[in-house]
């Protein structure tokens, strides 16, 4: 009998419909803390007088208490069990049909080379950001 173990790795990504732009960290984990190094970093690409907002569902480090938001950015927090209202869920499908489903990798480093290839593929192709996550309700 074989040993089967499982390596993971967690894309913390977010697509801007509206300026067809992305931006994306890869974690061996998920927890508030890396949230907050995510947020940082959309933080860091939002346009000076603009505000972000983004669209989560309630996982658990999505609503941690002491979760440190930048004043750029404010959380919208969709229902629970409402998958089909948050944009991003589109987007995961499209990174594991078109890049990530059906592989084996060898190790972690693969896995995080996989996941930086798919999404830096998404990114450099901004028309189907829109065209995945564009949703005429979060035009404002």
């Amino acid at each position: 009998m074989k040993q089967q173990q499982f390596l993971y790795m967690y894309i913390f990504g977010a697509v801007c419909p509206a300026q067809k732009t992305c931006g994306a960290i890869v974690a061996p984990y998920v927890s508030h803390k890396i949230l907050e190094e995510h947020l940082k970093e959309i933080s860091s690409h939002v346009p000076g007088g603009r505000h972000a907002l983004l669209i989560m569902d309630r996982a658990g480090w999505h609503c941690a208490k002491d979760l440190k938001i930048p004043k750029n950015i404010s959380l919208l927090h969709l229902p629970p069990y409402s998958p089909e209202l948050n944009p991003q869920e589109q987007i995961w499908q499209y990174l594991k049909d078109k890049f990530l489903s059906n592989r084996v990798f060898k190790n972690t480093e693969e896995i995080v080379e996989a996941c930086c290839d798919a999404w830096n593929k998404l990114a450099n192709n901004p028309m189907k950001i829109e065209s995945i996550a564009y949703r005429n309700w979060t035009n404002i």
